[in-house]
């Protein structure tokens, strides 16, 4: 499985992200780098690569991703896109709190310790749909892991879209989420225009 193993800080202040976007509390000890004057050319790309640090997707997935958003007949193409990215299963379990980042997401649904309507599901990309199910298995519960992780999550904010149970280690997707319902700094417009080219 390709994934990407840079420096994560460094990553974030190269696309002057703050890194409190991927579930890292951290503040880097330098300001996020404002850089030089970009081309056109350059804040799509920019964009294109901020969405995808951010998810955890690579070129390949997220092509599908975008194509797949541009058949979808309601909505903008880079508003389905930001939504499909939203609505992946690793992005939820990081939502719900039941992981510190994304990429310990990933992790928790790849060892299999997630159901989605009581079934197993060890993809991270499955896009889940209004009205499932999530949770942690029962044998999962009760392990030191999920309560150092609900210490650290516990006081962050669900998602309107999302209801979630710290208790229960579950939650339910309630509706798919609107583009001003998604809370992270990319303007979806220079990707559509990116990929348009």
């Amino acid at each position: 499985m390709a994934r990407d193993m840079g420096p994560v800080l460094k990553r974030c202040r190269s696309l002057g992200l703050e890194p409190a976007y991927l579930g890292i509390d951290k503040k880097s000890n330098r300001a996020v780098r404002q850089g030089k004057k970009l081309s056109e050319y350059g804040l799509q790309l920019r964009e294109k690569q901020k969405a995808k640090f951010i998810y955890g997707v690579l070129e390949k997935p997220f092509r599908n991703l975008f194509a797949r958003a541009k058949k979808m007949k309601t909505g903008t193409a880079g508003e389905n896109l930001m939504t499909l990215l939203e609505l992946r299963l690793d992005n939820v379990v990081f939502r719900l709190g039941f992981a510190r980042t994304r990429k310990e997401a990933r992790q928790i649904v790849d060892h299999k310790h997630v159901l989605v309507n009581g079934k197993t599901v060890n993809i991270p990309s499955y896009t889940v749909k209004a009205g499932d199910t999530i949770e942690i298995k029962e044998k999962y519960k009760n392990v030191q892991r999920y309560k150092d992780i609900l210490e650290v999550t516990g006081g962050r904010t669900i998602p309107a879209w999302l209801e979630g149970n710290q208790e229960t280690l579950s939650g339910v997707v309630k509706e798919i989420p609107t583009r001003d319902q998604i809370d992270v700094p990319v303007n979806e417009v220079f990707i559509v225009e990116l990929y348009s080219k």
